[in-house]
């Protein structure tokens, strides 16, 4: 530990398990109080194609691994589609953790299906996770972090929200991730447009997406078998790099987990702090959209 992020506070969303977990995890290594949330603090229910599915990890759980290597983290369950949950939640990391310094946008469940039989309530449900739920709490989180002069807000993005590669793969073509994409899209847009908005004072916009995927728990369903995944710490230690700095330095970027520290020498760590990973070159057949030191 550098304790580079001593004395923040940072909250990440849908950190029970995968990628959020493994956020909250690389914060808490540098220092910085984590607060995770998700829907409760036991496994609950997510919905994919109309059907509920349980999902293994907790919220009890990344505390108890962030604990016992060393960091501080506290747990406050809100079911982020429940609009009373979702607007107490900021209020309730000020109250139990003093301060709100980093807010990591990272909740949802992608849901695919072809645009000609994805339903409505799919649709909904795309936009509420990736984009309507980063809308409120920064709407929340940005009077607390204007009052204190600085805050860092990481969106987290995704390499389909870049134009498809061409010509079209298979994937293009049968995966029903268009929907999920377009938010995504979105999403980046918000990014670079909120960090025009807030740098004057003091505030860092970033988005940060795995280069390629990341193998969660959540994701496994949506890959095709044999698909060449990339650990969770290179995204951690990207997200990480997104939290330092000021807008000066580091605002308004669409960034991604392998391009990234590839293109900028930065040394990526697991998500404990403690290990030097070796250096990772972006795979060819990533997209070819990616600008390696963001966008």
């Amino acid at each position: 530990m550098t304790g580079r992020l001593d004395g923040r506070v940072a909250l990440v969303t849908g950190s029970s398990r995968g990628i959020g977990r493994g956020i909250a995890r690389r914060l808490a290594s540098e220092g910085a109080t984590v607060v995770v949330t998700a829907r409760s603090m036991t496994p609950s229910a997510s919905i994919r194609d109309g059907r509920e599915q349980v999902i293994g990890g907790s919220l009890a759980e990344t505390v108890d691994l962030i604990t016992r290597a060393g960091g501080r983290a506290l747990a406050i369950p809100a079911d982020l589609e429940n609009p009373e949950q979702r607007d107490g939640l900021v209020d309730a990391v000020i109250e139990q953790a003093g301060a709100l310094d980093i807010l990591v946008n990272n909740a949802g469940f992608a849901d695919y299906a072809p645009i000609e039989t994805m339903g409505a309530d799919t649709f909904d449900r795309t936009v509420e996770h990736y984009l309507r739920v980063p809308f409120l709490l920064t709407q929340k989180a940005l009077p607390h972090m204007r009052a204190a002069g600085r805050g860092w807000i990481v969106n987290i993005g995704s390499s389909t929200g870049l134009p498809p590669i061409r010509p079209f793969r298979e994937y293009n073509k049968t995966s029903g991730d268009v929907v999920y994409a377009s938010i995504k899209a979105a999403l980046h847009r918000f990014t670079q447009g909120l960090a025009a908005e807030v740098m004057d004072d003091g505030i860092c916009v970033n988005a940060v997406g795995p280069s390629t995927a990341i193998r969660t728990p959540g994701a496994s369903d949506l890959l095709p078998e044999g698909y060449e995944a990339e650990p969770v710490d290179y995204l951690a230690q990207t997200v990480l790099e997104m939290c330092t700095g000021s807008p000066a330095e580091r605002t308004g970027l669409v960034t991604f987990s392998l391009h990234y520290p590839w293109s900028q020498g930065v040394p990526v760590f697991d998500v404990e702090g403690e290990t030097e990973l070796p250096p990772l070159e972006p795979p060819q057949w990533c997209n070819p959209n990616i600008a390696p030191a963001g966008i």
